[in-house]
């Protein structure tokens, strides 16, 4: 396939509409290449990074076998964590538009059980969810997966990473033979080939690699020694003055102390890994995405997935193992047309790691010292907005232009003021600018929305 343009594919032309309605002007990549073969049935391995357009690579090809008037499950998609299926499920609604009485049905960990069974007890044409909780319906037996024509596993490489090899071997077993398999993941190691060689039959394979280019992201190694490891981060941030950062470490241990670590040098830091509940991770990634919190210390699992927007900066703690890994890590930054920085702290016993990295990329790393940074201009950094927390949310049918108004309104902000809203089940989350908080939360102590009081507080 040589041409960009999606009217060069055999798709409805109420779905040709809906992409330029959505803003998919032409094909990425990994679309051009992938859709092709997806609409003809054939099994796929895609090998494409998050931001590549992998979502309607296989979302389109889906929804061309949908047969609305049949309400059973027809296609699977399988993700790593609650937050890229929620990515995925919006992106696939969103596609469906073109489609009438398309049902999806979300089926993720954290969340009630007894809702989800109810959905699917009307019925549902596509599920995306993630193993551990669909295993559970499935053994329930709230969930069938027998009419399944598309199997998706999207990220596989981290499902596997996150142990869930034996759950989607035992999901798949559920399936019918005759299907259509697509995989996607951004490596390729031998336990992703392992799994391909069981479940893919004659699979064609696509890959497509990274679209930064060395002028997009600025990519710096910094040689420590292992207990200096923590002033060289301060370092890090006191000359660069990133206003949003990630730093990926290793481990969940790591993630909690370095974020405590910076905190206690007024970086505003937040640590985002398996062990924490599903509230505290919603209000981390909450308080990243909508700029009232400057910093992220994350595991590679934790991160995979998440919709970061417009990164200025990664830091890598320590340097992973994998090259593939630390292109991954670094691929997070220079996004949307910005430019990003990459910054990576290593000990003399992990220089292989920098050498495989120089091969894997095959240029040579920028190796700088830490004595050559400007740390004179002071460390602290703030975010310029802070989150307010709302008793109310989708069940009290409250919708931001509900809280948008109040605040405009009768609380006399002015629309600069007020940043990201995010809607939940039973609570909300507003991002105001700092000189704001004590006028937004005075307003809530006294006055309503829609009627109704409303309790608000400050999210630390």
């Amino acid at each position: 396939m040589t041409s960009e343009s999606f009217s060069s594919l055999p798709i409805s032309s109420a779905q040709i509409a809906n992409l330029d309605s959505l803003g998919y002007k032409q094909m990425t990549a990994i679309q051009a290449q992938g859709l092709p073969y997806v609409l003809q049935g054939k099994d796929l391995i895609a090998q494409a990074k998050t931001g590549s357009g992998k979502t309607a690579t296989f979302g389109i090809g889906l929804l061309q076998q949908i047969n609305p008037r049949f309400f059973g499950v027809q296609a699977l998609v399988l993700c790593p964590t609650r937050e890229l299926a929620d990515q995925v499920g919006k992106e696939l609604r969103k596609l469906a538009r073109s489609t009438a009485n398309i049902k999806l049905v979300l089926l993720c960990g954290g969340k009630p059980f007894a809702p989800q069974k109810s959905s699917l007890a009307h019925g549902a044409h596509i599920v995306v969810g993630t193993p551990g909780r669909i295993q559970d319906h499935l053994s329930r037996g709230t969930l069938t997966l027998t009419g399944v024509q598309t199997l998706v596993l999207d990220e596989a490489d981290r499902m596997l990473d996150m142990g869930f090899f034996d759950v989607i071997n035992e999901i798949i077993e559920q399936t019918p033979d005759k299907r259509q398999t697509l995989l996607f993941s951004a490596t390729y190691p031998s336990s992703i080939k392992k799994m391909c060689a069981t479940i893919l039959k004659d699979p064609v394979t696509v890959s497509v690699e990274s679209e930064h280019t060395d002028s997009v992201i600025e990519q710096t190694f910094y040689q420590v020694k292992s207990h200096q490891r923590n002033q060289a981060l301060l370092s890090l941030f006191a000359h660069y003055q990133p206003e949003t950062t990630v730093v990926f470490c290793h481990t969940k241990v790591q993630c909690d102390e370095v974020a405590r670590f910076l905190h206690e040098h007024q970086i505003e830091a937040l640590a985002i890994h398996g062990d924490l509940e599903q509230r505290e991770r919603d209000q981390v990634l909450v308080r990243f995405a909508n700029h009232s919190c400057s910093v992220l210390v994350a595991t590679d699992v934790a991160a995979r997935g998440l919709d970061i927007k417009l990164l200025q900066a990664v830091i890598n703690f320590e340097l992973p193992r994998d090259p593939d890994i630390y292109v991954h890590r670094i691929g997070r930054t220079g996004r949307a047309g910005e430019k990003g920085i990459a910054l990576s702290l290593y000990t003399e016993q992990e220089h292989l790691r920098v050498k495989a990295i120089e091969a894997y990329q095959n240029k040579p790393c920028v190796i700088a010292t830490i004595e050559s940074l400007q740390t004179n201009r002071g460390v602290p950094i703030q975010s310029p907005m802070v989150t307010i927390q709302l008793d109310v949310g989708r069940k009290n049918k409250i919708r931001p232009g509900d809280l948008l108004g109040a605040l405009t309104g009768d609380a006399g902000l002015s629309g600069s003021q007020i940043g990201k809203i995010d809607i939940f089940d039973i609570s909300s989350y507003v991002a105001v600018e700092r000189s704001a908080l004590t006028k937004v939360l005075k307003y809530f102590a006294n006055g309503k929305v829609k009627g109704r009081s409303v309790r608000a507080r400050k999210i630390d």
